[in-house]
């Protein structure tokens, strides 16, 4: 016996906290009876309907793509932009895990594997990303320790701690670059963390996701992540450490 939201994830249909979403829209059914109760036990052999179709296990797939710039991070898009799952031939329904900004690029990670993004994206398992910034400003010695020991968002929360490297400073025309680590995954949180100290982000880039790069493609393109990838990053967002 599973809960609902565990077996909506495990068929590849949304994360964990989407199939939330979707059955308190009802639209999950448990042998014919819409369910709208979060923490419901599906029995074996029970017959699980999404939208009117069986809901079936499918093969699990995981890839990392080099997400350009505009392009939208989901399924499909009210304005018909381009969006990363447009830029992957495969079978699977398959979603990507967490968000990057229409203007910003680098690592992503698309699964159909909904437990699997759950494990990459939760707070509680604190995955370290990394950053590519460039800023409308040169960032001070005080402005570092600040980042490092956590900013207060427009929101009233508090950053986790980050790793901030200053890589370049152009003082000629007021404008800096700087390597940034954090193991959230607040909306913006990038570009909000900037804001709270007065400066614009000129440019965003992901170029690691754990120990996950993209050193060998070039923006648009993708590959699957390989068994011993999966595995180690389940093995990091469960422990702290790989296996």
């Amino acid at each position: 016996m599973e809960r609902l939201q565990k077996v909506i994830a495990k068929a590849g249909i949304a994360s964990r906290r989407k199939a939330e979403e979707l059955i308190l829209a009802g639209r999950v059914q448990v042998d014919g009876i819409t369910i709208t109760q979060m923490g419901f036990v599906v029995k074996k052999g029970a017959v699980v309907t999404f939208d009117g179709k069986k809901v079936d296990g499918e093969n699990k797939v995981y890839y990392l793509l080099y997400k350009p710039k505009k392009v939208i991070c989901s399924l499909n898009d009210e304005h018909q932009r381009k969006t990363v799952v447009d830029l992957i031939e495969s079978n699977e329904r398959i979603f990507p895990v967490g968000r990057l900004d229409y203007d910003t690029s680098g690592v992503l990670l698309l699964t159909n594997d909904g437990e699997f993004s759950n494990e990459m994206t939760h707070p509680h398992f604190h995955l370290t990303k990394s950053y590519e910034v460039s800023i409308n400003a040169i960032l001070t010695p005080d402005e570092v320790k600040t980042l490092e020991r956590g900013v207060t968002l427009d929101d009233g929360t508090v950053t986790q701690s980050a790793k901030v490297y200053v890589t370049r400073k152009n003082f000629e025309k007021n404008t800096s670059e700087l390597e940034l680590s954090i193991q959230e995954g607040k909306n913006r949180q990038i570009k909000r963390m900037m804001e709270a100290l007065g400066h614009e982000v000129t440019r965003l880039h992901r170029f690691k996701f754990a120990f996950i790069t993209i050193l060998d493609l070039k923006p648009g393109e993708y590959r699957r992540l390989k068994p011993i990838e999966v595995k180690r990053l389940r093995a990091l967002a469960g422990t702290g450490k790989e296996e």
